[in-house]
């Protein structure tokens, strides 16, 4: 039977997709079934606790700890604000008194007679999810969020950082194959989601910082100038949580490497439309891609995949190759030959044919290859 699996990678011009947005902690909902969302609509709110400042209160009065409940002018439970006196030695002969003043604000959560510690607890932090992308809400979790379902374009890439931003997509390139430099992003694409072609540079990532843009979509970036944007290395952990201005997106790998025709185009038919992008990326278990979703008013007719299923390896199927030595080539599966074959290596594998969009057919493990769904 010539057909195989693998992990799948969306390139799709109509999809339903559903975005699922929930708290970190319980909280209160505010949107109810059925309610049309806009991007900014705040879907759920909660409220997390303050940070804790401790003072040694019992040092600072020259005081012993089972003194200082008693010198206190603030009581447990009570607020208080930056710069107010916080307790008052008895001082000599009523004279002399020392005064600790609050060195944050917020309430005092207790105070040790054994320590002489007192613990000031900050003010509650707000914490609200937005719908991201505009639709209807088709499912209410309780006390956590819910489910916002939108008829969009999606596209999904390797690997981003930074967090959800949204703005029109702005084509800066010509070609997939077009490197993007600084002299290609211009001032008017503030806010915008600027798609390139092939690797982005540093310059021009630190030009599309300048100008005030909301995202920069290509198809590669050198490992050093992303290490250089962020002022570290990246761990093994999810990525998204970086506070580095600018959300960024390479959809085919890293190096020099264009983007594969069929991405650039959809996001080159949908300029000026705004688009919803999240860089947020995990590579181990519990895989999640970096993600374009471009909303769509007035959503073609569904397409019939003709009963085609996610991952599925068929003839004619959309593929990426994803290791060396063609890593980043795109093609279609040209054949699924059913014996394992010997590698180069000298060890015996499941293979396949790729029929390469730039021309020429290789044979590479089907481990090596991820389908493009659409």
């Amino acid at each position: 039977m010539a057909k195989a699996y693998t992990p799948g990678l969306k390139v799709v011009d109509h999809a339903l997709h559903r975005a699922r947005r929930v708290l970190p902690t319980p909280g209160e909902v505010r949107v109810a079934l059925g309610d049309r969302v806009q991007g900014s609509t705040v879907v759920a709110e909660t409220f997390l606790e303050g940070d804790v400042t401790p003072m040694k209160v019992a040092n600072l009065l020259a005081c012993q700890p089972k003194d200082l409940p008693g010198l206190m002018l603030k009581r447990v439970g009570e607020a208080v604000a930056k710069d107010e006196v916080l307790a008052r030695s008895k001082g000599v002969f009523g004279l002399m008194k020392t005064e600790v003043k609050a060195s944050a604000a917020g309430t005092v959560e207790s105070v040790s007679d054994s320590s002489g510690l007192v613990l000031i607890r900050g003010p509650r932090q707000p914490v609200q999810v937005l719908a991201h992308v505009p639709g209807r809400v088709v499912q209410v979790l309780a006390s956590e969020g819910a489910v916002i379902e939108t008829d969009a374009a999606l596209v999904q890439g390797i690997f981003g950082v930074g967090g959800e931003v949204r703005g029109p997509i702005a084509l800066a390139c010509r070609a997939p194959e077009e490197e993007l430099h600084e002299d290609l992003i211009k001032p008017e694409m503030k806010g915008c989601v600027i798609v390139g072609g092939a690797r982005m540079t540093a310059t021009a990532i630190a030009r599309a910082k300048a100008v005030g843009a909301a995202a920069v979509v290509s198809g590669g970036i050198d490992d050093a100038d992303l290490r250089d944007f962020l002022g570290h290395d990246l761990g093994v952990a999810i990525t998204g949580s970086e506070k580095c201005g600018l959300t960024l997106i390479i959809t085919e790998g890293f190096g020099e490497i264009a983007m594969a025709r069929r991405t650039f185009a959809l996001l080159a038919g949908h300029q000026g439309r705004e688009a919803c992008v999240n860089g947020a990326t995990q590579i181990r278990a519990g895989v999640m891609r970096p993600e374009i979703v471009v909303p769509i008013e007035h959503a073609p007719a569904k397409v019939d995949r003709g009963g085609a299923v996610d991952g599925e390896l068929s003839i004619g199927a959309p593929v990426r190759i994803i290791r060396d030595p063609h890593f980043g080539l795109i093609g279609k599966v040209a054949g699924l030959p059913e014996r394992p074959a010997l590698l180069d290596s000298g060890s015996k594998a499941r293979v396949l044919e790729v029929s390469l969009e730039q021309g020429g057919t290789v044979t590479v493990p089907r481990a090596n290859v991820e389908r493009i769904e659409g």
